[in-house]
């Protein structure tokens, strides 16, 4: 459980598990290797900048955002997940809230009650469509 894990080929070391029995109320900040067998009432919130991954195991289950580099799930998860690398849904995943990811993998068998949006979804949201731009420029022509 402790140690270094390999997971498709990268090495994944576990610096934190939390426990079965371990239930937290309250938001949780970390670094490194987060793996969760217990609860967590609140939000999971990776360090900015540095190298993180959790990974919600079977058993696991958060109430609350999550926010990582690299997320893995194969329990119970209420709340979006914001995942600036990679988001994995095992096959036990069951995901209530939106999934904000720059890859998505999906295993048969794990269910999102929620939407999947790319993260270069957000940024071509603010800009203008080529509709609204091509009117904008010709208003300007014309005045």
């Amino acid at each position: 459980m402790f140690g270094n894990k390999t997971s498709r080929g990268d090495q994944t070391v576990v610096d934190t598990l939390i426990g079965a029995q371990v239930v937290i109320r309250g938001d949780l900040v970390f670094s490194g290797g987060l793996y969760i067998e217990g609860r967590i009432h609140g939000k999971v919130i990776a360090e900015e900048g540095a190298p993180a991954m959790v990974t919600l195991a079977e058993q696991g289950a958060i109430e609350g955002e999550v926010r990582a580099p690299v997320v893995i799930v194969n329990g119970q998860l209420d709340g979006d997940v914001h995942a600036s690398e990679r988001v994995e849904l095992a096959p036990k995943a069951r995901v209530h809230g939106n999934v904000h990811y720059q890859v998505v993998e999906m295993s048969a068998g794990a269910q999102l009650t929620g939407r999947l949006i790319h993260a270069g979804a957000a940024a071509r949201a603010a800009l203008p469509s080529p509709e609204e731009a091509s009117l904008g420029e010709l208003a300007t022509a014309s005045a």
